[in-house]
């Protein structure tokens, strides 16, 4: 398991060109296929809260779980940001929870659970995404949808052919580079991260290393049964399509 730390502080820069708008219509629409929309949600791996936000902000009560005392942080300040957002926290629409997603839990039973941007991708062991379905499973009311999202397997080994990844910008800039372990599906991130100081023009050198795993859908489909769900089915790419091998990102949408 990875917990991001100073890297929380830049997240947000590097990654704003996500696709959190496909995200949240792809858990609405699929909420609106199980022909339930949810009123209580829990979102594992949470991040700095471009998903939980919106979603509260859209008149969800929402639990923002996180391994990141620091990206917990983030998504504080962003959230009290707005007026808006300041007024939904004060009136308890938004908890933040510094939790494992591999054993996480809440006080009452929620109608949905997500988990999107690979964060699953990130439990590196099979043991650790069981013990994450049965939490999930445990967490949800009966009826409860799970939607979450993966690398396809394929996607890891393009990451280690594609490497190295640089980004070069005023404010903050990476070098991105990979390893492989080929017999586990598993890739070790490794980068170095420069971010301009506020005062003075200088820029901070920071590394990071982050290691995700992808593993056989039909196992993950099999484990989500074990789990107890039902109605389990896998997706690409935002689509409601079988994944092929061209895939990127694996979707499982999954009822309790």
């Amino acid at each position: 398991m990875s917990s991001y730390q100073k890297f929380a502080y830049v997240y947000d820069q590097l990654m704003e060109d996500m696709p959190y708008p496909d995200w949240l219509r792809f858990a609405r629409e699929a909420w609106e296929k199980h022909g339930s929309m949810p009123k209580s949600v829990v979102e594992l791996g949470c991040g700095t809260g471009s998903i939980t936000i919106p979603l509260v902000n859209s008149g969800f009560e929402v639990t923002g779980i996180d391994l990141s005392a620091d990206m917990l942080s983030v998504a504080r300040r962003k959230m009290e940001s707005t007026s808006k957002g300041s007024r939904l926290f004060r009136e308890g629409s938004i908890r933040w929870v510094q939790q494992d997603m591999r054993e996480w839990e809440v006080p009452e039973q929620v109608d949905a659970v997500i988990s999107f941007c690979d964060c699953f991708s990130y439990l590196t062991e099979k043991r650790d995404v069981v013990s994450a379905f049965e939490h999930t499973y445990r967490g949800l009311k009966p009826g409860g949808i799970f939607v979450f999202d993966v690398h396809h397997p394929n996607t890891i080994i393009r990451y280690a052919e594609e490497q190295p990844f640089v980004w070069d910008d005023r404010s903050v800039s990476y070098i991105w580079t990979c390893e492989l372990d080929a017999s586990r599906c598993e890739i070790e991130h490794h980068l170095s991260i420069f971010a301009k100081e506020e005062q003075g023009g200088l820029y901070r050198r920071f590394e990071e290393t982050h290691v995700q795993r992808a593993y056989d859908p039909e196992w993950m489909k099999t484990e989500l049964v074990k789990a107890g769900f039902r109605d389990v089915k896998c997706f690409a790419d935002f689509q409601w399509a079988e994944p092929g091998d061209d895939a990127q990102r694996l979707f499982y949408v999954a009822v309790k």
